[in-house]
């Protein structure tokens, strides 16, 4: 359960990571991830689930899900039942699990973020009621498997524990404001430990939604590109262990990196558009800042938003260049949505683990593809494979609605 606030501490918990599990079109795991990031490697390829015909854009990031899965306290049955989306965050919640080391209680908060949760049951449920509306097998199962909350208890019933659940979707923020939602339940003295993540998968009612809306890129995913022409859609999860310092040290836990900053906010401009400016995305990461107590100075590489929208990354590299200040000219920034494309609502969660990526290995991931930085951009944007020294990682999400959250993280040395 969540524990009361504390009053007023002196100096509120550090809160360290020390589980991380990721699941793209990469691959399923840290290891394939990492190696593909680090490289530029771009996972897009012809959409197979479903039918794409007749829409303009043909490819997405997919993810091959294993044959087998790791053994859990789910039944095959259990299983079985999961969608796509799903079983990616189980595959991501284990893996954070098992790195952890956590033993199985019943006061673990569970944060998660998604967009659609179980989207594909939702279309499978609707394709039958048009087309045989007399024949209900498997409806009521579709109906109660389609909810995010039931994924989420699948997560918790594989692990054999429990604790109050927050699902929270706020477009492409979600995962993101999931991360930092369980930051600051663990930084008020509610909890100790939490889980959080975000997740989604590749379905065709998202899919042709954004192809209609000729947001899909019909050429290649470029972030920040002067010739960008639009986003690629991904698939995928993440899920972070996190925990305070005091907690992991007790276990003598193995800490991946520090949690030290998160800011959010909604700037009330348009349903789908950025405020042009970017002045509510430059006040999260003010807000980051704060929390964490750096300047921007004290930042060493930013994993951007940047969805290879004009309109966004225009938005997103004007606030970066203010923020920044005289520090923009030599602060490396690159979208690694170049290489999976946009996981929505996991998209902020898995980014969290890239950041964690880049501090544990010291290396920069690259957008290979990129050519011609857009005038907005008073920053470098990485281009190539490269080690850095990197110590301090800041990573945006904005979403639909005009959602922004910014995660700051600290290399544990």
């Amino acid at each position: 359960m969540l524990f009361p606030p504390k009053p007023s501490p002196a100096a509120p918990p550090r809160v360290v990571v020390t589980g991380a599990g990721i699941v793209t079109a990469l691959g399923l795991g840290w290891n394939l991830n990492a190696e593909g990031f680090r490289a530029g490697r771009r996972a897009f390829r012809p959409v197979t689930h479903f039918d794409v015909s007749r829409q303009r854009v043909k490819i997405a990031a997919e993810v091959d899900l294993p044959e087998n899965f790791p053994a859990t306290k789910l039944s095959t049955h259990q299983l079985n039942r999961l969608d796509r989306a799903g079983k990616m965050l189980l595959l991501a919640a284990i893996e954070a699990w098992q790195q952890a080391g956590w033993e199985p209680r019943e006061d673990y908060p569970l944060v998660l973020g998604t967009t659609a949760g179980g989207m594909t049951l939702g279309e499978a449920y609707y394709r039958q009621a048009i087309q045989t509306p007399h024949h209900h097998r498997g409806q009521p199962t579709r109906s109660i498997q389609y909810q995010a909350q039931v994924q989420a208890r699948a997560v918790f019933d594989a692990l054999g524990c429990s604790g109050p659940t927050t699902i929270i979707s706020n477009a492409c923020a979600s995962g993101g404001n999931a991360i930092g939602h369980a930051f600051e339940l663990i930084r008020s003295g509610q909890a100790e430990r939490a889980l959080a993540g975000g997740y989604d998968a590749v379905g065709e009612l998202v899919f042709s939604g954004f192809d209609s809306l000729q947001a899909l890129s019909p050429t290649v995913c470029r972030p920040f590109d002067a010739k960008r022409d639009g986003l690629a859609l991904g698939e995928g999860a993440a899920v972070l262990n996190l925990e305070t310092l005091d907690s992991a040290r007790r276990r003598g836990a193995e800490i991946l990196g520090e949690v030290i900053g998160y800011g959010t906010a909604i700037d009330q401009h348009h349903l789908t558009q950025p405020q042009p400016q970017g002045k509510t995305t430059l006040n999260v990461m003010r807000q980051a800042c704060a929390v964490a107590k750096i300047s921007p100075v004290e930042v060493d590489y930013i994993n951007a938003h940047g969805t290879g929208t004009v309109l966004n990354d225009a938005s997103e590299a004007l606030a970066i260049s203010e923020w920044a200040g005289a520090r923009a000219a030599t602060l490396p920034v690159s979208s690694t949505k170049a290489s999976i494309g946009h996981l929505l609502g996991g998209a902020g969660a898995v980014e969290a683990v890239v950041s964690l990526m880049t501090l544990r290995e010291q290396w920069l991931p690259p957008e290979i593809e990129f050519e011609t930085p857009d005038p907005a951009c008073q920053f470098p944007i990485v281009q190539k494979p490269q080690d850095a020294k990197v110590n301090v990682v800041l990573s945006n999400s904005f979403g639909f609605g005009g959602v922004n959250a910014a995660l700051i993280f600290r290399r544990w040395a």
